[in-house]
């Protein structure tokens, strides 16, 4: 079955054409971003766009939801007053499933758990027109791999890895919920037209490297910043080397470097997978425009013209790397992992190694950590550590279930959880997590942060690929280098393993029973969509109030946040799931993972009301019940990770008017501004210094918001003195109107009466 092949049809026969016209105006070569960019545009080019300043408008080509998300997006639409989602659309049931037993008996309690949730995501995926993936299917963006993305589209997602759909050659791009109802009401999605990252890949991977390696060289290089506000276009003869899945990891994990989306030029690893997965037709259509679906010539013979910043990487002589702990982009070579545990006294036993996640659960990743599974029992190897597979999907699954995987992978005793995200996600039951013993874990996902896999802050998590993280389980010791060292079996002699081999796609082809699929009705008109009053998993949503038209005068510091701060710190993930449909609830996370920058502890503020220590969401409920506006205050790249806007809806709940800080996450940024919050920079980095715990704080210039005019912010210490500080904000005039509206659904619904 092929999945809006009309729409598809109808993108690919003005393409050309599109492609043309904004070459005439822009009078260059141009990049793979740059033609998807401008052959999406919601109006015709009539000028080139500025890179990294110009706000632009355009009509992606579909949506897709993961649950978590979807709860608060599809609240969010149902607002605007629509009978069916303008564009396609989908919803997937995937991280709401907690890894605790196995496969079968976690889907069975999560059905149970969730089954809330799910009837109120089936029932709206029916009325407005979604596709409707169910529990156990698969994660989000395997799925769209293998069923949605088509080289050159565009997509926008309500999760920040959604953008492993560059494998296919898209642009995919991860957004906050209010974002994608933008796009399901029919209307244009802005973006501000981003920068361009060329990355060069030469030569091939061999021995132990891996796609995963790849990203984790390139994340170490850039760092979990460098990408902001950038588009990141892999090419050369090393790129067109890799498979179409492989591809997916890198682009995937370029949500760890901050950057908009990453994406491959079309080639024949694509066009092998598409026709693999069932979609012949969409090959041939885009074999009809292959020109079209890849950079120019020129660009890639001289990337430094047609680039912001080039990067060139050798294949041959990548080495396999492991990145962490606590950031994805603390980068080592395995050759170097035993010289930097030893120097950093990182624990090197290793205790658990996971592979799969929406990262790495390809049929090829996972028939290549098998046959190092195959290895161990020919040498008669045992592994030393726990050991977990999660399939990316339920063609994934039930194919490598046929084709002996998963037998390979018993015999090492590995556990095979459900099709869905869990340990990645911090769905996962780890016994004895609740001990807090510091120790280390290897998984082939993208993030490690702090508490994120078993809420234990103590947990020295390291990416890697799944080969090696095959090979770690087995050695149990994150210094084993698998390209040197020797292992002694279970007879007492030393064996070395060889390196993994595996094919890229199944040579029998894929095969599945049932992949979860429910269509929706064609005419939804009937279907009713209950929501409880009572419920404590979701909630109706009260729009929020317009600005009153003044300053912002007596507020109080809620928190002066410390270093890192990540959405999973703003609204942590794991338990938490649980109330991603009811705002009011999880507004009861906010914050709680943040340290406080005046006594280093976390979820621990001053109410300056009582003067005494709360928890943040109390002391913000506090503040609110007497009307007094507050004021977080953050560091560098805040609101990195995730894409979810619970974490900038949760502070707008809770009574916060602004967020200031040294330097946004661009999602995050967007999101604090698509619910009616003030998003603002310090001028002077150094300024973060002068703010005091106790301060009553005036934001000045409101009432002449306009773009590129700074604001003013008086505080006003318990000493007497004060001090007066610049800030800076981004909005354009469409977003200011977001701001004075309440939020931008109220500006949709007002523009839909």
């Amino acid at each position: 079955m092929i999945f809006d092949f009309e729409m598809i049809r109808q993108v690919y026969a003005s393409y050309a054409s599109k492609v043309e016209q904004a070459r005439k105006h822009t009078g260059k070569a141009l990049t793979l971003a740059e033609k998807i960019l401008y052959a999406h545009l919601s109006e015709p080019v009539i000028r080139p766009y500025k890179r990294g300043a110009d706000y632009v408008n355009f009509n992606p080509d579909r949506v897709a939801m993961q649950d978590a998300t979807a709860q608060m997006a599809l609240l969010q639409f149902m607002q605007a007053g629509k009978s069916r989602a303008a564009v396609p659309s989908t919803v997937h049931c995937d991280h709401l499933i907690q890894a605790k037993a196995g496969a079968a008996q976690d889907l069975n309690v999560a059905n149970k758990t969730n089954e809330e949730v799910y009837n109120f995501l089936s029932s709206v995926a029916n009325k407005y027109g979604l596709g409707f993936w169910k529990p156990g299917a698969g994660i989000i963006h395997q799925v769209v791999l293998e069923n949605y993305a088509f080289p050159g589209g565009m997509m926008i997602g309500t999760d920040s890895h959604t953008v492993n759909a560059g494998g296919l050659g898209m642009i995919a791009i991860g957004v906050g919920g209010a974002d994608a109802v933008d796009v399901m009401v029919g209307m244009p999605w802005e973006l501000k037209f981003p920068k361009l990252i060329g990355i060069k890949l030469t030569g091939k991977l061999n021995a132990w490297a891996a796609p995963k390696d790849v990203i984790l060289k390139v994340a170490g290089i850039l760092t979990v910043k460098g990408g902001t506000g950038c588009i990141v276009e892999y090419f050369g003869e090393g790129a067109q080397s890799l498979s179409c899945t492989g591809k997916g990891t890198i682009c995937n994990m370029g949500a760890e470097i901050g950057a908009t989306t990453s994406t491959f030029g079309y080639d024949k690893s694509m066009e092998k997978y598409l026709r693999a997965t069932g979609r012949a037709e969409v090959a041939d259509l885009a074999n009809g425009i292959r020109e079209y679906l890849t950079g120019d010539a020129e660009v890639y013979a001289n990337p430094e013209k047609y680039f912001d910043q080039v990067i060139e990487i050798n294949l041959s002589e990548l080495e396999p790397h492991l990145n962490g702990p606590f950031s994805p982009d603390i980068a080592t070579p395995v050759s170097k992992m035993k010289e930097e545990a030893q120097k950093n006294g990182w624990p090197t036993k290793v205790e658990v190694g996971l592979i799969g996640s929406c990262t790495n659960s390809s049929y090829e990743d996972i028939s290549r950590a098998a046959s190092i599974a195959r290895e161990a029992a020919r040498l008669n190897l045992k592994a030393k550590a726990e050991y977990s597979i999660t399939p990316g999907s339920e063609l994934v699954r039930y194919t490598i279930d046929r084709d002996g995987y998963i037998a390979d992978f018993d015999k090492l005793g590995g556990k095979v959880f459900a099709n869905a995200c869990g340990p990645c996600i911090g769905q996962w039951a780890r016994e004895g997590a609740d001990k807090k013993e510091k120790n280390t874990i290897v998984h082939s996902f993208n993030r490690n942060f702090a508490k994120r896999a078993d809420g234990n802050p103590n947990t020295y998590a390291f990416v890697a690929s799944p080969e090696l993280v095959t090979a770690l389980a087995i050695a149990g010791d994150l210094t084993f280098n698998p390209l040197t060292d020797t292992l002694v079996n279970e007879a007492g002699a030393a064996v070395k393993l060889t390196p993994p081999a595996g094919d890229e796609l199944p040579t029998r082809g894929f095969d599945v029973k049932d992949a979860g699929y429910q269509a929706p009705a064609t005419d939804g008109s009937g279907v009713e969509v209950l929501v409880s009053p009572t419920s404590d998993r979701l909630q109706l949503l009260t729009p929020f109030e317009p600005w009153n038209g003044k300053n912002y005068t007596g507020m109080k510091l809620l928190i002066k946040a410390k270093g890192k701060c990540t959405t999973d710190h703003i609204s942590m993930a794991g338990p938490w799931l649980k109330y991603r449909g009811h705002l009011d609830n999880i507004s009861n996370n906010l914050l709680i993972g943040a340290v406080n920058f005046f006594n280093e502890e976390t979820n621990k503020v001053k109410n300056q009301l009582t003067g005494q220590y709360a928890e943040v969401p109390a002391a913000a409920r506090a503040y609110k019940a007497q009307q007094v506006g507050t004021l977080v205050v953050g560091d560098e790249n805040y609101g990195e990770g995730s894409s979810r806007e619970h974490a900038a809806m949760e502070p707008r709940q809770l009574g916060v008017k602004a967020v200031l800080v040294r330097s946004f996450a661009r999602i995050h940024e967007t999101n604090l501004k698509k619910q009616g919050m003030l998003a603002l920079t310090f001028v002077n980095k150094a300024d973060y210094d002068r703010i005091r715990e106790d301060d009553t704080i005036d934001m000045l210039g409101l009432t002449g918001f306009a773009p590129g005019k700074n604001l003013e912010l008086v505080l006003h210490h318990t000493d007497g003195s004060q001090d007066t500080i610049e800030v800076a904000h981004t909005y354009n005039e469409n977003q200011i109107e977001w701001f004075k509206a309440g939020s931008a659904l109220n500006l949709i619904r007002k523009q839909q009466a």
